[in-house]
């Protein structure tokens, strides 16, 4: 009998999971007794990271997306069908247009979204950078910003121990605002301040979700004149005041709130039963080292729909795709898991418009902070602009 592997979710980390799989199982495709479908609600394929660069006039849309057929092997089957319901007691998918799709082996890719109405007055007041549209108006409002005061702040997700999107993503677009106001001749009329809520994870009055990297960024930000405050926690914002509320009791006014929002799971797994996560969040209750979803037969989950103490970014999807790939061939060949993940997760973090800071970490060791640089600056471009296609179709 065919054996039916589906993954749902066309980003990067189920995108390079399809094209590895092809990889690692291309016998028992070649011979019809796998078949291996991916599902995703687009067609194109979006490099999310470059939406921080949106905000600074350094990408566009057309440079941002593949069509995301073009990124796949020829023997995945490609469907833009939208799932809306997972039935995992019979192993069934039900779609937007109608559609049923049985399974027996699932991968769950599906991201995270950005829910800024979780806060009062964040989504009529706030700003970000996690999609393209939103990225697009805090370019217009930094373009034209004079003078006044930016105010960046972070909102971590209520269920214990799980980050937020992207964990250095704050920090980078801490830097890059200074980097650009300097470049438009408009800092010294501009006062930036970054704040960090008291609880980040397990650890408190960080400025940064690792230790070693919080105890470097005081001293980076001092040599910039940036302000920063720890133990600010957004409860809630006042747009006609443009006034930003702490739990622990501040208000702090502000001219541009760059705010990183609440985030959540996207819809379909928000409610398909299996997540135990506070605040309706959805995270999947994932086993740490073979990426399976506990309590639930040959079922994965990567990326940002984990529950896992690490990064939901890219450099942990890469490290997951090869895992479940390799447990997913040992379930068909031996019966069992055969790879274990060790959290691992690498990057190389924008650090102003031009330097680049390589930083790695993983289950047992915390991010080791490197020195920021051109030639780092340069690997992150390359990355931007070529080698991330490369990771995706699973070529390195």
């Amino acid at each position: 009998m065919v054996k039916k592997i589906i993954i749902v979710g066309g980003g990067v980390g189920g995108t390079l999971l399809a094209n590895q799989l092809v990889t690692k199982l291309y016998p028992e495709i070649l011979r019809g007794d796998v078949q291996l479908t991916l599902l995703s609600n687009s067609p194109d394929h979006y490099y999310k990271p470059a939406f921080m660069y949106v905000a600074f006039h350094l990408f566009f849309n057309d440079e941002l997306k593949r069509a995301e057929r073009s990124l796949l092997r020829p023997e995945i089957d490609f469907r833009v069908e939208e799932v809306i319901r997972f039935n995992f007691n019979d192993q069934i998918l039900e779609t937007a247009s109608g559609k049923r799709f049985g399974y027996d082996y699932l991968v769950i890719a599906t991201g995270c979204i950005p829910a800024p109405e979780r806060i009062e007055g964040l989504k009529e007041a706030g700003d970000h950078f996690y999609q393209y549209a939103p990225a697009r108006q805090l370019a217009e409002r930094l373009s034209t910003l004079k003078k006044g005061r930016i105010f960046i702040t972070v909102s971590f997700p209520h269920t214990p121990n799980v980050p937020h999107q992207c964990g250095i993503a704050p920090v980078e677009t801490t830097l890059m605002p200074d980097d650009f106001l300097r470049r438009r001749g408009v800092r010294n009329q501009v006062e930036i301040v970054y704040t960090y809520p008291t609880t980040a994870q397990l650890m408190r009055n960080c400025l940064f979700l690792q230790r070693p990297t919080a105890e470097v960024l005081p001293n980076l930000f001092e040599q910039k004149n940036i302000h920063f405050q720890r133990g600010f926690t957004l409860s809630k914002v006042d747009p006609d005041a443009r006034i930003a509320y702490s739990e622990e009791g501040d208000e702090q006014p502000f001219d541009i709130l760059m705010a990183t929002p609440p985030i959540r799971a996207v819809d379909a797994v928000l409610y398909s039963g299996a997540s135990h996560a506070q605040n309706n969040e959805g995270w999947q209750p994932t086993n740490h080292e073979t990426l399976e979803v506990y309590g639930l037969d040959n079922v994965y989950v990567i990326g940002d729909t984990v529950d896992l103490p690490i990064s939901k970014a890219g450099g942990a999807c890469h490290n997951q795709g090869p895992v479940i790939a390799n447990n997913i061939t040992g379930k068909i060949r031996l019966g069992t898991n055969v790879s274990v993940y060790d959290g691992r997760v690498q990057a190389i973090a924008q650090m102003g418009l031009h330097a680049g800071m390589p930083l790695w970490y993983d289950y047992q060791t915390d991010v080791l902070p490197t020195p920021p640089t051109k030639l780092g600056g340069l690997l992150r471009n390359g990355f931007n602009r070529g080698i991330y296609w490369a990771v995706a179709r699973a070529m390195l």
